[in-house]
């Protein structure tokens, strides 16, 4: 009995032992497989915490800690890459919300210029001024074709010399990459140093490098172009492209509204020459029918010798002049005259056909170089003072030749020259037979230009209007706007 008991608490302290070691173990096994790669993993997310996004846990095992592992390092990988590109992709969204504010506020500055511009003038001058910021040109060109395309002609310029605006102010089609009319559609960008010779080279000579040329359309009907100088390489991005082609369709509706519009105001004015015309009839027409018999009854009273007739037939006629002059001076407030043509070259032969039929004086026409179309009120005053110089010829002159001389550049000037007997131009010399002269200068002052008599008894007269230099393209010595004066839009 005592050794089976003896053997019993032996066996009892085994047992023992044995679950002291393998609690032992089995602490061991879960600190190294469970709380360890748990410690680890906390440590990581605490350095992660504190911006440490280098972190990283080792994979010890293959298990589900393992694979936990690894799904916690491919996080903190994202996590510090989004950090580090951070910075750069905010300044990315910065720069591309800014690109699109900058879009918004061109279109919006062009859609007001556009619904605010009164005249070519306005809108164009308005619209280089705002374009050329935004395309950051070193300058910028506006030009004008024609109805055939043949000829291009700048409206407005900003940075361009002077020289060259001169030399620009009128393009043939062919004769530069600027002004093409049988060229791409679009958007063309165009390398200075590439030109073929034998074209215009003033933008060279001017430094630039390369011209960006943007046509302005209106239903496939070319209209004119944007040219934009740059003194270096430059090209243009897709964005960039979109945005200018906008701008310069929003430029070819408002050029189309406003010849819409003058040639609404050109229907109102041939409306009102149609009632002057009848009124004309009606009052002045019939009021010399009636003079024209008084007249001849005047000769018959004088050829029987009747005084008392004659005192009858010279207060009738006194009566009718009275009438007629009243006539005149109602409808003269009101009277407007229009010109057909833009141009008025063909108006200006016409009137001296028309004074040589008159008063068989031969005539002689010349007209020089290429510029603006004058504006149809222009037209109208300047057709008025040659008419007016012309009747002074025809009426006081008594002259053999007539000579009428036209320059357009560098801003437009008529000369009218005869080889009559003269007048004394000094002050006080001037009876009310030449109220015809004080006419011209305010018919001159109220289009903005400037007249000139010249005249020596037995050596001819000369009468020179010149209209103002804002009436033809300049440019100022510090590459600023130029000063245009609206063409026709007829």
């Amino acid at each position: 009995m005592s050794r089976w008991t003896a053997l019993l608490h032996l066996a009892q302290l085994f047992t023992m032992a044995l679950a002291v070691v393998g609690t032992t173990v089995l602490v061991y096994t879960g600190y190294l497989f469970v709380l360890e790669p748990l410690s680890l993993l906390k440590q990581a997310i605490g350095r992660i915490q504190g911006g440490d996004f280098s972190a990283r846990v080792n994979r010890v095992s293959s298990d589900e800690f393992g694979t936990l592992a690894d799904g916690f390092n491919g996080m903190a990988a994202d996590v510090q890459s989004m950090y580090l590109t951070l910075e750069a992709r905010v300044l990315e969204k910065t720069t591309e919300l800014q690109e699109k504010r900058e879009r918004l506020e061109a279109l919006y500055s062009v859609t007001s210029l556009v619904a605010k511009a009164a005249s070519l003038q306005e809108l164009t001058r308005g619209f280089v001024q705002r374009l050329r910021p935004i395309a950051h040109a070193d300058a910028i060109a506006l030009r004008w074709s024609d109805e055939t395309n043949a000829r291009f002609l700048m409206l407005a310029s900003e940075g361009l010399p002077v020289h060259m605006v001169e030399a620009e102010q009128c393009v043939y089609a062919g004769d530069c990459h600027c002004g093409s009319s049988d060229g791409p559609t679009g958007l063309r960008v165009i390398p200075i140093n590439s030109v073929k010779p034998g074209r215009l080279l003033q933008c060279q000579l001017a430094g630039f490098a390369t011209i960006v040329s943007i046509p302005i359309r209106l239903h496939d009907r070319l209209m004119g172009e944007v040219d934009l100088f740059f003194h270096a390489d430059h090209s243009i991005t897709p964005s960039d492209q979109s945005l200018l082609e906008a701008l310069t369709a929003h430029l070819a509706a408002a050029m189309e509204n406003l010849r819409l519009q003058a040639l609404e105001r050109e229907s109102a004015v041939a409306h009102e020459r149609s009632f002057i015309a009848r009124e004309l009839h009606d009052s002045i027409a019939q009021s010399l029918a009636f003079l024209k018999i008084q007249v001849q009854l005047m000769q018959d009273a004088l050829a029987k010798n009747d005084p008392d007739q004659v005192r009858t037939v010279l207060q009738e006629i006194d009566t009718g002049v009275r009438e007629s002059y009243a006539d005149v001076r109602e409808l003269l407030v009101h009277f407007r005259t229009r010109t057909s043509d833009e141009d008025i070259e063909p108006a200006l032969q016409t009137t001296l056909r028309k004074f040589e039929l008159q008063c068989a004086v031969p005539t002689n026409f010349a007209m020089d170089g290429h510029g603006l179309p004058l504006a149809p009120d222009q037209q109208v005053q300047v057709l008025h003072i040659v008419q007016e110089a012309l009747s002074n010829v025809r009426k006081h002159a008594n002259a053999a030749q007539v000579w009428l001389d036209v320059r357009q550049q560098p801003h437009w000037r008529f000369e009218i020259r005869d080889n009559g007997r003269g007048f004394s131009n000094e002050p006080g010399n001037h009876d009310e037979t030449h109220v015809g002269l004080r006419i011209m200068h305010e018919r001159a002052e109220r289009i903005g230009g400037h007249l000139e008599v010249h005249s020596t008894p037995g050596r001819g007269t000369s009468v020179i209007l010149s209209l103002a230099p804002a009436s033809a393209p300049r440019a100022k010595r510090d590459g600023s706007l130029v000063e245009i004066q609206e063409p026709a839009l007829v």
